[in-house]
């Protein structure tokens, strides 16, 4: 690394060294549990104040690309199988949350040199029992940036709660789960290598990579659901039409195939 005062540039981030650098992050963050292995979403990312300035015009971009980085990680390791199962199906890699949180901050008190960055990462955003994350940093040298600081730094950037219009309990193979629902669509089913799923469903094969797609209208607030898959789908019992939008109720039992069914709740 440059010193000053020797007239060689000063080492400068980038944004695909943010990146790779978060992807580590998740990767070393992960916390093995009966049924899945939980990894990092909620990540501070330190700069030197001089590479934040350079960055900000374009820190929306890095932060969009550096979700749909974790999104294909999270995917293609989720896409593995072994050739030879032993001891059951492989546990599946999920997040605790809907979407990532990264959020970049300036380190004000140089203690992150030009050109490093220091990560601090959580599993949620509430305080995991035991678990307090990690960090990670280009070079090897001690953390500088305390927890306490991280906190203030969260909470001062803290967006407001997302509207939830609703909420989508379940139990899979990773256990109960409770999905809020904070966009006018999402997609539901098993997801996988090139298949993004808003809600992953880890349960067999019965299940499609896409099976459902929910749907609100913004001016009425009222649901429709879409079938997808190939071994069909239930709203209360009844069997929907593939490809074709129906009614969603504001309480509704959905079925997945006969693979798991999901207890469906607008919030009004």
């Amino acid at each position: 690394m440059a010193e000053s005062g020797t007239g060689q540039p000063r080492a400068r981030i980038s944004g695909q060294t943010i990146i790779d650098e978060l992807i580590r992050n998740m990767e070393a963050g992960r916390l093995e549990l009966a049924y899945c292995i939980l990894l990092p979403c909620v990540f501070s990312v330190y700069l030197h104040p001089d590479d934040l300035e350079r960055l900000r015009p374009v820190r929306d971009i890095i932060g969009e690309d550096a979700r749909r980085a974790l999104n294909a990680r999270l995917a293609e390791w989720n896409g593995k199988r072994p050739r030879f199962r032993r001891g059951g199906a492989p546990k599946p890699w999920r997040i605790a949350r809907s979407d990532w949180w990264i959020e970049l901050f300036a380190d004000s008190e140089n203690a992150v040199p030009p050109g490093d960055v220091e990560i601090h990462s959580e599993l949620n955003d509430a305080p995991q029992p035991g678990y307090r994350g990690v960090k990670t940093t280009l070079v090897a040298r001690e953390p500088s940036v305390t927890a306490a600081r991280v906190a203030r730094d969260r909470a001062a950037t803290r967006r407001p709660p997302e509207k939830v219009f609703a909420e989508i309990r379940y139990r899979d193979d990773s256990g109960p789960q409770t999905y809020r629902m904070t966009q006018d669509q999402i997609s539901i089913g098993r997801g996988g290598e090139n298949v993004w799923v808003d809600l992953p469903l880890y349960a067999s094969d019965e299940v499609s990579r896409e099976h459902v797609r929910i749907k609100r209208d913004s001016p009425s607030g009222a649901f429709v659901i879409v079938d997808h898959s190939r071994n069909g789908a239930r709203v209360n019992g009844r069997k929907l039409t593939r490809g074709k939008e129906e009614p969603l109720p504001d309480r509704a039992e959905i079925g997945i195939a006969d693979a798991l069914k999901l207890t469906f709740e607008a919030k009004r």
